[in-house]
């Protein structure tokens, strides 16, 4: 059942606000790579990967923002619920897709084998356990074991994407040691709130700075663009 006589507290519009602009900032992002690629891989391939951010995520945040304005149901938690195993796949695919834009934009430098190896087992095993049934996405208690392997596993993914663009370094004159730091900030902020939100929900406003960084990751791409 809706919560009854609900009225959105300051908190939650803003929680709207700012969950819906980072939806629009990201389908904008992807319509100007697709639009002014030229037929570029590199920057069609950075349209793919805002697309998969922008609707893995809508997946998640379309009913935050609607529980944020009409209050809580039960079909809006389980909205939650799918949206965030969709969110998790679509994130992993996220990396993936990373890797890639990482060898066009470097090709000079010869991807190494076991970075790309590991990457690609962590991420499949990852998605693999996103698709158990045993994960209880859709309820409040979850599954705080299954909760810590698959992200752990996805620690490793994002390692192997960070390794990456540091031995990049400053190649080209394109300063992608950011994306390192900008990897590393999201990480530092994702795991500590699927792992302790549920018990302690003020930690679940480090997605604000994990949600800014990933922000940042297309903004790098649109200034390589223009």
């Amino acid at each position: 059942m809706r919560e009854n006589n609900y009225k959105p507290q300051m908190p939650d519009v803003m929680e709207a606000i700012f969950d819906a602009a980072y939806l629009i900032f990201d389908l904008v992002a992807a319509v100007l790579f697709f639009i002014f690629s030229k037929g570029n891989t590199l920057f069609v391939l950075y349209g793919v990967l805002t697309l998969t951010l922008c609707g893995g995520d809508a997946f998640h945040l379309v009913p935050r923002i609607i529980r944020a304005v009409q209050g809580s149901s039960d079909k809006i938690k389980r909205q939650l619920g799918i949206g965030l195993q969709v969110s998790s796949i679509t994130m992993t695919v996220f990396y993936i897709i990373l890797m890639y834009i990482w060898k066009l934009t470097f090709p000079e430098i010869t991807l190494p084998v076991a970075i790309q190896a590991v990457i690609w087992i962590s991420a499949v095993i990852r998605i693999v356990i996103c698709m158990f049934p045993q994960n209880n996405w859709c309820t409040d208690e979850g599954n705080m074991k299954l909760s810590i392997i698959r992200n752990a596993v996805f620690a490793v993914t994002g390692i192997g994407i960070i390794i990456l663009y540091l031995i990049s370094g400053n190649t080209n004159g394109y300063h992608m040691t950011r994306m390192a730091a900008a990897i590393i900030i999201s990480f530092g902020c994702y795991l500590p709130v699927t792992l302790f939100s549920k018990t302690k929900p003020k930690v679940g406003l480090l997605m604000i700075p994990k949600t800014c960084a990933y922000m940042w990751i297309i903004a790098m791409g649109l200034q390589l663009l223009f």
